[in-house]
């Protein structure tokens, strides 16, 4: 079951279809750590989830970088489309094996979900209203990527572990943004940094 989110019966069989097309693609590609794999609602369900919240709005358009084997994306698209909720998904992954999981997914699930397999460097300006990623790089490299693609009222969503503080220093001196700290509902270290307000600074 996801842990402390309340989903619909539609949802959650969604998400555990996801769940077994990981664990079948994982021997070959690696998606996620073998060592997580059976945390892997609490882990990497759960904690792509948690996010979801803190996306208001309609008609929104994401962009996940560094999408991996989809999480936070493909669990955000899933979310979404259990409320009907009118969001589109653009999930960046150059490694191609990767891409092509996440077209299978988004295929088999019907999800309003496009891979672009570019490096986020080549990718064409998405102006997105979110941008996320989990697990990628530090903040500074994140936010490099964010001033590329993020709308200018556009708000960033990163999962960020017991660093958070030190990478928060660091992005400080080079952009210039307002950020919220909200502690993390999977990691007892950890905070999600909602950052908006982004400029060089």
């Amino acid at each position: 079951m996801l842990i402390g989110e309340n989903v619909s019966r539609e949802t959650q069989n969604r998400l555990e279809i996801f769940v077994e097309l990981v664990r079948k693609w994982n021997p070959v590609i690696n998606l996620v750590s073998k060592s997580t794999l059976d945390q892997i609602w609490d882990r990497h369900i759960a904690d792509s989830a948690q996010l979801y919240g803190l996306a208001t709005g309609s008609a929104l358009k994401f962009v996940d970088v560094g999408s991996g084997g989809g999480f936070p994306g493909i669990v955000l698209a899933i979310l979404s489309s259990g409320e009907k909720a009118d969001h589109v998904f653009q999930l960046v992954e150059s490694d191609q094996r990767k891409a092509t999981f996440l077209r299978e997914v988004s295929r088999v699930l019907a999800l309003p979900v496009e891979v672009h397999s570019v490096r986020i460097e080549g990718l064409r300006v998405q102006n997105a209203d979110f941008l996320t990623a989990r697990a990628l790089a530090p903040l500074a490299k994140l936010l490099s990527f964010a001033s590329l693609h993020l709308k200018s009222t556009g708000t960033c969503l990163f999962p960020k572990g017991s660093n958070y503080k030190s990478e928060l220093v660091e992005a400080l001196k080079i952009f210039s943004f307002d950020y919220d700290l909200i502690p993390s509902q999977t990691d007892t270290t950890g905070m999600i940094l909602k950052i908006s307000g982004l400029k060089n600074a």
